[in-house]
């Protein structure tokens, strides 16, 4: 559940920045890539806890 609700953040990000601007700008690449990040984070959070369970 946490990865759908950090991809569904990541997405609305993205969509409201390409909505303000279509040229690209430092701080609009700077904001999707922190989502992005943030995606990432949540996959390897998952990961570690389905190690976890599996091992304990």
């Amino acid at each position: 559940m946490l990865v759908m609700i950090v991809e569904l953040l990541n997405s609305a990000i993205e969509a409201t920045v390409d909505r303000v601007s279509i040229e690209n700008h430092p701080l609009a690449k700077r904001a999707k890539d922190i989502g992005s990040a943030a995606v990432l984070f949540a996959l390897l959070n998952v990961a570690v806890v389905w190690g976890l369970v599996l091992l304990g």
